[in-house]
């Protein structure tokens, strides 16, 4: 069983160690109420991880871009389109927002997106291509665009 409880030090240097596709598979970018889970790997091979993309089956607007490591730990996710989320503090953060590994918490809290790192949230496909960048996928899967992304 893989170690869920990170310190912040790890979680920190998972989400910026470099990672790579594992393969040469080609992906489609799901559909309405599709999902795709997508292997990595840090470059020297030591890490797994995975990136789940999934969308809404009604909303086409809605869906979630996910980094996780160990299989288990979310250390990154980007909800958008959905219901705003409430922080255990009781604060509640709108819809698009960015839930970060938190050490004693999980992926349980959010915070506003960076616009700094996400420019388009308007425009899905460029939010996945930001998000990948913001999780350090230097070598990124091979993706297809599809039509409604």
């Amino acid at each position: 069983m893989p170690d869920i409880n990170l310190t912040q030090a790890e979680a920190d240097a998972l989400i910026g160690m470099t990672k790579t596709k594992v393969n040469d598979d080609v992906y489609d970018y799901p559909g309405s109420g599709g999902s795709i889970v997508v292997p990595l790997a840090s470059k020297d091979k030591r890490e797994q991880f995975v990136l789940d993309i999934r969308r809404a089956r009604i909303d086409l607007l809605k869906g979630t871009y996910q980094n996780r490591a160990r299989q288990v730990v979310v250390l990154v996710r980007l909800d958008f389109g959905g219901q705003p989320h409430r922080n255990p503090d009781d604060e509640e953060i709108a819809s698009p927002h960015l839930h970060l590994y938190r050490e004693g918490c999980g992926d349980k809290w959010a915070m506003e997106v960076p616009t700094d790192r996400f420019g388009h949230l308007d425009d899905l496909w460029q939010t996945l291509l930001d998000f990948m960048a913001f999780c350090s996928i230097i070598e990124p899967p091979t993706i297809n665009r599809g039509l409604f992304v």
